[in-house]
């Protein structure tokens, strides 16, 4: 057997920039055998250009998602050690003013794509008796913000699902582990300009002016990092931590305000977190 299927494997998704390509890199470092995969044609090419093995997987796309994990499969033999579901994005936005399509199209991705990935790993990993399948979620899985009811909600169905198949997967060497990073670097806030503007018709909302003073200027005006922002690193280094751990955490907080809001959540009234959240 070749040196190269001796290595561990993880597939990675939304790799083409920020946390995936920061965690893809840093699980190669760390001795892995990485498949980096991207939802874009080029952004693959790119990684190949770097020495990835880089499937495409397109969430939104089904075949693309059964496609993409049997390249995997494929390339390692029948094998796969570990799943990171990272990719993503973000639909920013009044609750009010978000059209139906503009919902399904974001759960489409950030939930039913990671769904199917999972549902389609998880005969691979029963075979070889293990199996790790981590999912990032957000702080905004466990508390949510004004503008960002799109991401909270799809984040927030992920914990729900990820907490039952954790219960579910007891015994079966599988585990199922959440991910939650707070503010860390990354390109979220610009890939969220073109649903934005897909989807929101601000100019005709009842909140027009809300929008005018508050989020249309963060949207568009880079400001610098936001306050307690770590880099991607800060998630790799849970990742690995999460793959290679003997018992791993069911759940990896990153940043201090996951940390502060996973247990304010649990002491505050949900009054009281309202308000608290309502300040920030």
């Amino acid at each position: 057997m070749s040196a190269t299927n001796l290595k561990k494997s993880i597939l990675i998704t939304g790799c083409s920039s920020g946390i995936g390509y920061d965690c893809a890199k840093g699980m190669r470092d760390a001795g892995w055998r990485v498949f980096a995969s991207c939802r874009k044609a080029e952004d693959c090419a790119r990684l190949q250009s770097e020495g990835f093995d880089s499937p495409m997987i397109d969430y939104t796309d089904p075949l693309s998602v059964s496609n993409g994990l049997a390249e995997v499969i494929a390339a390692t033999g029948g094998t796969l050690d570990a799943v990171f579901n990272n990719g993503a994005y973000a639909l920013p936005g009044a609750v009010e003013d978000l059209p139906r399509e503009g919902l399904r199209e974001i759960f489409e991705c950030n939930l039913f794509g990671v769904h199917d990935l999972t549902r389609a790993v998880l005969p691979v990993m029963r075979a070889q008796g293990h199996g790790r399948i981590i999912n990032c979620s957000s702080v905004l899985g466990l508390v949510t913000m004004k503008w960002r009811g799109a991401y909270s909600a799809s984040k927030f169905a992920m914990e729900g699902l990820s907490d039952t198949l954790r219960l579910e997967m007891r015994g079966t060497g599988i585990d199922i582990i959440l991910i939650e990073p707070g503010p860390v670097t990354s390109d979220i806030r610009v890939n969220s300009i073109p649903h934005f503007e897909r989807w929101i018709d601000w100019k005709n909302s009842a909140r027009h002016a809300e929008y005018e003073n508050t989020l249309i200027d963060r949207l568009y005006t880079s400001s610098g990092p936001d306050p307690f922002e770590l880099p991607a690193s800060s998630v790799t280094q849970k990742l690995l931590h999460a793959c290679e751990a003997k018992r791993p955490k069911p759940r990896y907080y990153v940043t201090k305000p996951t940390y502060l809001m996973g247990a304010l959540r649990r002491v505050l009234s949900t009054r009281v977190l309202d308000w608290v959240v309502s300040r920030i």
